[in-house]
């Protein structure tokens, strides 16, 4: 058995890294570490001026910004853009970000650095016309010291240059821009430092916890620090649970990295049902002051994994019901505004998910800090390539300069996240069929584990799972993740190696049943990571499908039949298979082209709407008496579906079917009941069994006729589910519901608001496909607009949209101003409607200015 306690003398309890300033019991202004919110207050250029980065230069024409900001995602797609349907055809280019600041004469004597969550890509910072230094990566966090090139008597420029003008440069949407949250921390020059504390346990039962807490310390100062290690730990009241202090000293210009353990009694268990986090404050003093302060929210939880027992979460054996996601946020594009990343998390989990991969790179600390609060799992990895290309200009160029520094951003950043339960060092890469892959892996591996050796590493393999290069590059890792290829490998591959580890790392979202068995079946098999969880921009159209010619329906599923064959094998010859994608657009059978610029292969839309097949998949993994029925669309006369390869036949859960009256439509019931009954207008069509061997699932062909279609769950003869299908009537008004109606003036909270088309008796109407307008009044702003559609080619940043399937999306955008907004919403031929949302004063929070 592979576990904690033979890799390390410890199981571990993880803490969320992002470090929040706190003294216990005093105000802000006394703490000795400040954290000054810099997201407000840029002005930015889209184009490359010459000396934009020096202080005297005028930006007086630049446009007033605040981040997060993603400037691609503000223009239209068009089919001209050199990004191609990879990235959506969406315009990239170089973009300028300035920002004015003062700095008090309080700062003297102190540290003083910036640190950016992350720039998409290729980010350069100046300040005062000093280079501070630049970060190819677009989603690694990163951070530099301004000490030195900082003005007291005059205000300082800070300067950011971003250039993701080289394209292609990535297989799917990455935006461009400062999209995530900026901030400047003031310190003192003996100082915990960045992400510099971890903690583990040396073991975890409901009785007891034993917490070991590493806390490193930086001497920036010229002498030696005699220092007092203090560490408290809090459970969620902010009651005191227990505590330890060291002494330590810190040679100057040098760090040390004290540890201390604490007993936890009865401690409270992280989970997916019950994510408890507690809180550790680790305080340093020297001569009995306080020098530096630090509070950290963290989770204690055990994890081990084995052949015999698969994946274990505090000792009870866990299977992964996980999606893959992109780092977009839809109609937000790339911005990582933290209630998008928390909302993005909440649909994932009330969708059935326990788990998330996050595909192929670190996300936002805010989209992790959502993860532990609500307790959903996550697969954090790096990157999508090492060393070949899949894309002309993308990461491969500067594998070799900056993987290192990368992957220590991803787990010192990351590591103390309870939620996260497995480190990715890639996904498909094309090394790994050749010699030189398994090295890679090895020194990618043994750089992630000096840092983290808690969590086992995993690498996402397509095709040829077998050979000496592949088996040696899994050898590596400790489980062994398969895109696509697992059904076809996995008897030989335990057969040949039996003490593989294995999961899906990617899968059709066709074979959810299939996937669900071979997890289920055999306890070496941890789960799976669909792709995709949700709808993305970019790979455009994978999951697209349209009516066509029975010619062309035939030829699109031999298509994909042979692509499925292809990934399952790819990679056996030794060479590069990923060498189609470099050119910037997706092999044939992948992609529809323009105006598609969204993949459509996720369980929920674009705009966070569950696709029936969501439904489906949630009644696999997590049982229950549960159904739901859905609807097959029609083919007309002549003509069939075509689906690309990463769609699922498409359904409606709509009984309202004009023009095909006295037609045979076919019927989806998901259930997981023993039975399923179903009545059209309470006459019974039929009675099936939806139990295993039926794949939880029954079909029905039905007749047309206006009405109520009703399906009923059955166990043993008695009625435990229902689900209803009736026919409506002509789109009469609209019906907005604001997933939250009172927001923070601090210019950065959102509120999502779904759009619906009803009809008179307030019943969905899914044919309605109207523009609608959308009118804000109040202290904020129309973030961005949306629908499910992803070949609608409008764009996201407008006061007008097109229905989808009788929905849309707008969000609201909070001001730094007080008072109500009101939104109106209008379209031909249906009533409006108004929504308010009252923005309150905000949270404190301390701004640089």
């Amino acid at each position: 058995m592979t576990s904690l306690r033979f890799r390390i003398p410890v199981v571990f309890v993880v803490l969320i890294a992002c470090c929040v300033p706190a003294a216990m019991n005093a105000a802000r202004a006394e703490s000795p570490r400040q954290i000054l919110a810099a997201d407000a207050g840029w002005k930015f250029y889209l184009g490359d001026p010459v000396g934009a980065e020096m202080p005297a230069f005028a930006d007086d024409s630049w446009r007033a910004v605040d981040l997060p900001h993603d400037w691609s995602i503000e223009s239209k797609p068009d089919k001209d853009n050199s990004s191609g349907s990879g990235e959506g055809y969406f315009p990239e280019g170089i973009g300028w970000y300035r920002k004015t600041f003062h700095a008090p004469s309080s700062w003297q004597g102190r540290r003083v650095t910036v640190e950016f969550d992350g720039v998409y890509q290729n980010a350069t910072v100046y300040l005062n016309g000093h280079t501070l230094g630049t970060h190819p990566n677009g989603y690694t966090s990163f951070a530099f010291d301004l000490t030195s090139d900082l003005d007291f008597s005059n205000p300082n420029v800070l300067a950011v240059r971003v250039d993701n003008s080289e394209q292609p440069n990535s297989r799917w949407y990455s935006g461009s821009g400062i999209y995530r949250h900026v901030r400047v921390v003031v310190k003192n020059p003996v100082h915990l430092e960045h992400w510099g504390v971890f903690v583990s346990t040396l073991k975890a039962t409901e009785q007891s916890a034993t917490v070991l807490v590493r806390t490193r310390v930086a001497n920036e100062s010229a002498a030696a620090a005699q220092l007092t290690v203090e560490t408290t730990l809090l459970d969620g009241a902010g009651k005191k649970v227990s505590g330890a202090q060291s002494k330590a000293e810190v040679a100057p210009g040098k760090s040390e990295e004290p540890a201390q353990e604490i007993a936890v009694a009865k401690p409270m268990l992280w989970s997916t049902a019950s994510p408890t986090l507690y809180r550790i404050v680790a305080t340093i003093r020297m001569n009995g002051r306080v020098v530096d302060q630090v509070t950290t929210p963290f989770g204690i939880r055990t994890l081990a994994w084995s052949v015999e027992n698969g994946l274990l979460l505090n000792g009870k054996a866990l299977k992964l019901a996980g999606g893959s996601v992109h780092a977009d946020n839809g109609p937000l594009g790339a911005a990582a505004f933290d209630r998008a990343e928390e909302r993005k998390a909440e649909l994932l989990k009330a969708a059935g998910f326990n788990a998330v991969r996050t595909a192929h790179n670190p996300p936002s600390p805010a989209f992790l800090d959502a993860c532990d609060r609500i307790g959903l799992l996550v697969l954090d990895e790096p990157f999508d390539v090492w060393t070949q290309s899949k894309r002309k200009y993308d990461y491969a160029q500067y594998f070799h300069e900056w993987w290192q520094r990368d992957v220590d951003s991803m787990i010192l950043r990351d590591r103390n996240h309870p939620s996260i339960i497995l480190w990715g060092i890639g996904n498909e890469i094309p090394e790994v069929w050749t010699a030189e892959g398994a090295p890679i892996a090895k020194e990618i591996a043994e750089r992630v584990r000096s840092l983290d050796s808690t969590r086992p590493l995993t690498q996402a393999f397509p095709g040829a799972t077998f050979g000496p290069n592949p088996d040696a590059a899994i050898a590596q890792v400790d489980i062994a993740g398969y895109n696509y290829n697992l059904a076809q490998n996995y008897i030989e591959d335990h057969r040949r190696v039996p003490g593989r580890i294995m999961m899906t790392t990617e899968s059709f979202s066709a074979d959810a049943f299939e996937q669900w068995k071979l997890a289920h079946d055999n306890p070496y098999i941890l789960g799976e990571f669909v792709w995709t969880a949700m709808d993305y921009l970019g790979e455009s159209g994978i999951g697209a499908w349209s009516y066509g010619e029975p010619k062309q329906a035939a030829q699109a599923a031999q298509l994909k039949s042979f692509l499925r064959n292809y990934m399952a094998t790819m990679g056996k010859d030794g060479k590069n298979p990923m060498a189609p994608f470099q050119n910037g657009q997706p092999p044939s059978p992948m992609s529809p082209g323009y105006p598609w610029h969204a993949a459509y292969c996720g369980d929920l839309d674009l705009t966070g709407f569950r696709k029936p097949w969501s439904f489906y998949r949630d009644i696999l993994w997590n049982g229950g008496d549960r159904i739901f029925a859905t609807v097959r669309l029609p083919e007309p006369e002549g003509k069939k579906i075509v689906a690309m390869a990463w769609a699922v036949y498409p359904s409606l859960p709509s009984w309202t079917w004009s023009g095909q009256e006295g037609k045979t439509l076919t019927v989806e019931v998901y259930s997981g009941a023993e039975r399923v009954q179903l009545y059209l207008n309470d006459k019974l069509i039929g009675e099936k069994p939806t139990g295993l061997a039926q794949e939880f699932k029954a079909l029905f062909d039905v007749p047309y006729q206006p009405g109520t279609l009703r399906a009923i769950g059955l166990r043993n003869g008695h009625k435990v589910a229902e689900s209803l299908l009736t026919t409506s009537g002509e789109a009469a008004r609209l019906r907005l519901t604001a997933d939250r109606t009172t927001l923070q003036a601090d210019g950065e909270d959102l509120s999502f608001v779904e759009v619906e088309a009803v009809d008179a008796n307030g019943r969905p109407d899914l044919r309605a496909g109207q523009e609608i307008q959308f009118e804000i009044s109040g202290p904020g702003q129309i973030a961005a607009v949306g629908n499910g559609d992803g070949h609608d080619p409008d764009s996201y940043h407008s006061d007008q949209r097109k229905l989808f399937q009788g929905r849309a999306l707008v969000v609201i955008r909070s001001s730094r101003a007080t008072g109500r907004i009101a939104l109106r919403v209008h379209g031909s031929g249906l009533n409006g409607n108004l929504v308010t949302i009252d923005s309150k004063a905000p949270q404190s929070k301390t701004q640089l200015r």
